[in-house]
């Protein structure tokens, strides 16, 4: 896969969870800013749709999820 297709499968992936969880991006901001993550919702809406966020962002939102366990 090139970077474009990594980006879009991590997209996906943190989109999937989102659903599954029924939680939209308010919701995650309220549930970030709990653990001490600040974002906006701009800020976070492109991250996530631009599929440009890092490791430890995808693994703060999975925290603020209540998910401990991901399947690649």
């Amino acid at each position: 896969m090139n970077n474009d297709e990594w980006s879009r499968y991590a997209t996906t992936m943190l989109k999937v969870e989102l659903t599954r969880a029924d939680i939209g991006y308010d919701e995650l901001i309220r549930r970030l800013a709990e653990i001490d993550v600040e974002e906006s919702y701009k800020g976070l809406s492109a991250k996530i749709n631009r599929g440009t966020f890092s490791f430890v962002f995808f693994v703060q939102c999975m925290k603020a999820l209540g998910i401990n366990e991901v399947r690649l």
